[in-house]
Parts: structure tokens; C-alpha cells; sequence
């Protein structure tokens, strides 16, 4: 996991539209960057809905929000669409991205271990500098953490 101040590691992934974000093209906004396990399952739509419903307010604060999971561009698109969300959900297929911010690491559920992407959120500030960062996350308060984070950096 990265820490605070170290300089964020840009990335290059397809969109839910299969358009090609790159994080460095947000040079001089603030970047809510989150990664969730899984489009549609409770919590990560929880999370989802929570910063879909203050996103106004992240962007009076000057960020963007970008989401990453493993799901295909299909999948996020049909999440995006069924919880209107407003915001960029990136693809990261082959986990290199998840890894490089140390989003991907053995879990556990039911008493099995597996590999996948841990909820993890950083804030990026303008400068490509992580401000903060979150490795337990609440889906059901997340956002109102985000937004608070966010007013203090302004």
C-alpha cells in the first residue's frame, strides 16, 4: 500500500465505455482513486451509491472520483447505469494497477483464501501526491469520510 506523500503511480485503463484514462491527465484536481472487489455486490454498491449521492459536492471541491475493479467494461457498464453513477469505473483485467497501489492481496470469505482487490481509496491531490488514505473502509460512510478529507485539503 502506498503511503501518505509518496508521489502516486500513474496508470493507463479502459473506462466502462472502453475509453483510455490515464491518471496523469488529471494534473493540477484532486483524485478520489477507490478500489472496491466487485460491481454489484452489497457493499461496493453501497460504497458506489454513497459517493454517487456527494458527488456534486467532490467536484465543488475540485476532484474526480475514479473507481477500479477487476470487472469487465460490460460489467461496469451496466452498474454504472443501474445506480446512475456519475463517475469513471476502470478495468483493471490483469491486476497490475491493484498491485502497484496494493489494492490486490490475499482475502478471505467463508473461511477460504483467495487473491482479489481489497477496498482501498487514496486521495491524490493536485501534485500527483497521496493526501490520504483509507485501507478499512465502511462502504455505509465512506463518502462522508471522502468529503471530509477532501475539505480539509482545500
Amino acid at each position: 500500500m502506498l503511503n501518505i506523500g509518496d508521489a502516486a503511480i500513474d496508470f493507463l485503463l479502459k473506462n466502462q465505455d472502453g475509453k483510455d484514462i490515464r491518471l496523469s491527465e488529471f494534473a493540477g484536481k484532486k483524485v478520489v482513486l477507490y478500489f472496491y472487489p466487485k460491481d454489484n455486490t452489497p457493499g461496493c454498491t453501497t460504497e458506489a451509491c454513497g459517493l454517487r449521492d456527494v458527488y456534486d459536492e467532490i467536484l465543488v471541491l475540485g476532484a474526480v472520483v475514479l473507481g477500479v475493479s477487476a470487472d469487465s467494461e460490460t460489467k461496469h457498464i451496466n452498474f454504472r447505469n443501474k445506480y446512475n453513477l456519475p463517475f469513471h469505473l476502470l478495468v483493471d483485467s490483469d491486476h497490475e494497477t491493484a498491485k502497484a497501489y496494493g489494492a490486490w492481496d490475499k482475502k478471505k470469505m467463508f473461511g477460504n483464501s483467495f487473491l482479489g482487490i481489497k477496498r482501498i481509496t487514496y486521495i491524490i491531490d493536485g501534485n500527483g501526491v497521496i493526501r490520504n488514505t483509507w485501507s478499512k473502509v465502511s462502504p455505509s460512510i465512506h463518502a462522508n469520510e471522502i468529503l471530509d478529507a477532501l475539505k480539509s485539503l482545500v
